[in-house]
């Protein structure tokens, strides 16, 4: 067998995880010596701070004034899973689903509220046809599909004078995508995803219009109080201005406000944004000039620029699944990628994180690793 020559170059951080995802560019723990640790959440430095995430998350992402931003446990599946539980059933419901995530939510509006609702699905790198979507109803969709690669190029097919609510899963799309706040009803995600931030706390916003619903609609099943954000027919403001429904982290809370610091220095949403566009278009760059890989979503208008999938199309592979696993062994045990298999239930290929913590660079310095690791693989299946 003939092991190709390894390239000169390896990436300065080889994190290239869906999730959590890499720190902040120059991150050290000692950043976190704020932290209010060993302090109460409802002390005044805990309130402070919870109260600081919440109002620097609305002004980075350009959250409107009336809308209510929250942290929630159980990151960005606890913050759908209230949003599902305490909304849905009030109206026809269309469900939107093109890769797990959006299917795991399918399962439990079906299977476990039992709702009688529309479900719309496509294959791994497509997405539903927007244009047929019933907007009257409450629609259930994730934006960018972190286990296919793909998201909505826009949210022009969102009718602002839509009937029902729009409940988006935006977990791998905010603070890397422009997000169409007059169009999302209630937008969900976590910290752990663009922002590196740490797991476990996600982040709910609400429109005025979800408020509403939240206000005049009794769903008909029991909610757990992890789940309850009325209390006698009334929003329970607290929550949304840092009285949160369960102890937090106040260390992770720390993180997540060093992460907006970071954000604010380097200039903003557009600065993450183009972060993440540059990385995307590292790989984009690279895939295009080869004929053995390509990316999963088969329309570059829909093609991910936070969770990038690729698939190989060589002829030559025998054992496609086996093949991709053997490639993402080769990079980890040479420490130039950590964690960019394919997700479990995803077509087999690799999943590179380009995310906006993600320097560029490496992104450019792991490319040749990819096809150094394909070519050794060949070399070792045809030995």
């Amino acid at each position: 067998m003939t092991v190709p020559a390894q390239p000169a170059t390896r990436p300065a951080n080889p994190r290239f995880s869906s999730g959590p995802c890499a720190k902040i560019p120059g991150f050290t723990i000692d950043k976190l010596s704020d932290a209010a640790l060993g302090r109460s959440h409802r002390a005044a430095v805990g309130k402070a701070k919870l109260k600081a995430a919440i109002e620097e998350t609305r002004e980075l992402l350009g959250v409107p004034a009336d809308y209510r931003i929250g942290i929630v446990p159980a990151s960005d599946t606890g913050a759908m899973e209230m949003a599902m539980w305490s909304m849905l059933g009030a109206r026809p419901v269309e469900m939107l689903a093109w890769e797990s995530f959006g299917a795991g939510w399918v399962t439990d509006v079906v299977k476990q509220l039992k709702l009688d609702a529309k479900v719309r699905t496509a294959d791994y790198g497509k997405i539903v046809d927007i244009a047929q979507v019933d907007f009257d109803a409450d629609v259930v969709f994730t934006w960018n599909g972190t286990t296919s690669g793909v998201r909505l190029p826009g949210g022009d097919a969102i009718p602002t004078d839509r009937k029902g609510l729009t409940i988006c899963d935006a977990t791998s799309a905010a603070f890397a995508m422009d997000l169409p706040w007059d169009k999302l009803d209630v937008t969900t995600f976590s910290w752990q995803k663009v922002m590196g931030g740490e797991a476990a706390h996600g982040m709910l916003i609400l429109s005025p219009r979800a408020v509403e619903r939240l206000e005049s609609y009794t769903p008909a099943w029991p909610l757990p109080k992890i789940f309850r954000m009325t209390k006698g027919g009334k929003l329970i403001e607290g929550i949304f201005e840092g009285a949160t429904i369960n102890t937090p982290s106040m260390l992770a809370v720390e993180d997540y406000l060093v992460t907006l610091a970071w954000a604010r220095e380097i200039g903003g949403l557009p600065a993450l944004i183009a972060r993440a566009d540059a990385n995307a278009a590292a790989v984009a760059k690279f895939v295009d000039s080869r004929d053995w890989i390509a990316n999963l979503a088969e329309d570059p208008a829909t093609a991910s620029t936070t969770s990038v999938c690729l698939k190989f199309t060589d002829s030559r592979i025998i054992d496609g699944a086996a093949f991709a696993k053997a490639v993402a062994k080769r990079l980890e045990a040479e420490g130039v990628a950590y964690d960019i298999g394919a997700y479990r239930d995803a077509p087999a290929g690799l999943r590179i994180w380009c995310g906006s913590t993600v320097e560029t660079a490496d992104i450019e310095a792991l490319m040749p690793w990819i096809e150094w690791a394909f070519e050794a693989e060949i070399a070792a299946q045809a030995s």
